[in-house]
C-alpha cells in the first residue's frame, strides 16, 4: 500500500468512527445499556462476566400457544453499540386449526427452538435481528390422512425497541417457514410504561 493511501485510509477509518464514539457516548449518558432485543431493562438479569440475561413468557392473543424464551447475550467491548446473543424458546399449541389439503384439522405441537440474534442501539432506537431452527412434533386431535408428525424449519425474525424517559416500546416480527407451524408467525407489540 502507498504512504498517500494509507494515509488517506486511516483519515477515512478516524471520521468514519468519530460520530460512532459521540453516538456511544450518547447512549451512555441516556443509559442505552440495555440490549437492543432486551423487551424491559427491569427484567434483565446482568453475570459479572458481562452476559445479560433476559427470559420471559410468551402466549398468543388467540390463546392457542404458550411458552417462553430465554436470551443471553452480551455487548463486546471495541463495539458498544453492538448486541450479540442466542435465544432459546419453547412452545406448546393445543388444538389448533388448520389444513392438511382439502381437510380440516386440529392439532397439538410442540417446539423447541434455538436461534442467534443480532442487535444494534442507535441512541434511543435499538433495532434486532434474529435466525435459528426450530424442531417440533405435531399430532393430530383426530388423526385423518398424511400429517408429518415432526420437522425442523427455520425462523427469522426482526425487531425494534425505543426508550424514552417515560415508556419503553418494543415491536417484533418472526416467521416460521413450515406450513404446519403458521400459527407460531407473530406480530407483537408493546409499551411499558413505569409508575
Amino acid at each position: 500500500m502507498k504512504p498517500g493511501h494509507a494515509i488517506a485510509s486511516l483519515l477515512a477509518c478516524l471520521a468514519l468512527t468519530t460520530p460512532f464514539t459521540a453516538i456511544a457516548a450518547e447512549d451512555a449518558r441516556q443509559g442505552g445499556s440495555t440490549p437492543a432485543y432486551a423487551a424491559q431493562a427491569d427484567d434483565l438479569t446482568r453475570l459479572e462476566n458481562g452476559v445479560v440475561i433476559d427470559g420471559r413468557d410468551v402466549e398468543t392473543p388467540d390463546g392457542y400457544t404458550s411458552g417462553f424464551r430465554l436470551i443471553a447475550g452480551f455487548t463486546p467491548l471495541r463495539l458498544p453499540r453492538l448486541d450479540l446473543g442466542a435465544e432459546f424458546s419453547y412452545f406448546e399449541s393445543d388444538e389448533v386449526p388448520t389444513r392438511l389439503g382439502d381437510q380440516q384439522m386440529l392439532i397439538d405441537t410442540v417446539s423447541l427452538g434455538g436461534s442467534l440474534v443480532a442487535g444494534v442501539r442507535l441512541g434511543r432506537l435499538g433495532l434486532y435481528a434474529k435466525s435459528g431452527l426450530v424442531g417440533w412434533e405435531g399430532d393430530a386431535v383426530v388423526a385423518r390422512g398424511d400429517f408429518d408428525e415432526a420437522g425442523t424449519t427455520r425462523v427469522t425474525g426482526f425487531g425494534a425497541r425505543l426508550e424514552m424517559p417515560g415508556f419503553t416500546s418494543r415491536l417484533e416480527l418472526e416467521e416460521y417457514d413450515a406450513p404446519d407451524m403458521a400459527h407460531l408467525n407473530l406480530l407483537t407489540a408493546s409499551v411499558h410504561i413505569p409508575f
